[in-house]
């Protein structure tokens, strides 16, 4: 279906340094996944250096993404922190200490635009995200982002 996002990676705690590694960590996922090309990982890093992606919704999350050119697979990379990690805020001069990673991989964003309100009503509900930090692996983040994908109404 063109507006549903598929998960593609979904990583339970993730133990990182800095915002850096959060985007290494999954990039490199993405890429044994076969989901984006061998220029997506730089191309990741450096948007989110000029273009900063965290937001300060009540549990803050950020929305890093790259070029759709460099999308192999459309779909969704989550992963919910270890504890929180600075990320630029989005339009803004501070950070945020963000809890969950929520990376959209677009090759169209208009025929999955529905998909991405979804994506941003669920990140901006503090239950919703507490719901995901509460996943306690692989599999039950999985099971919850996708009852709460598909339940969420824009």
């Amino acid at each position: 279906m063109a507006e549903e996002l598929e998960l593609i990676v979904v990583v339970a705690h993730l133990e990182v340094g800095d915002a850096e590694d959060a985007l290494r960590s999954l990039a490199a996922r993405l890429l044994e996944e076969g989901a984006v090309t061998v220029d997506f990982p730089e191309a990741l890093r450096e948007r989110e250096r000029q273009y900063p992606t965290g937001l300060p919704t009540p549990i803050p999350t950020a929305i890093p993404h790259a070029d759709p050119a460099l999308v192999r697979r459309p779909g969704l990379a989550l992963a919910t922190l270890a504890g929180p990690v600075d990320f630029g805020e989005m339009g803004g001069e501070g950070t945020v200490g963000v809890r969950v990673v929520a990376m959209p991989l677009l090759t169209d964003a208009a025929s999955h635009l529905r998909a991405l309100q979804r994506l941003m009503g669920v990140l901006r509900s503090e239950d919703a995200v507490g719901r995901l930090l509460q996943a306690e692996d692989e599999d039950g983040l999985r099971r919850c982002a996708g009852e709460l994908l598909e339940g969420e109404t824009a």
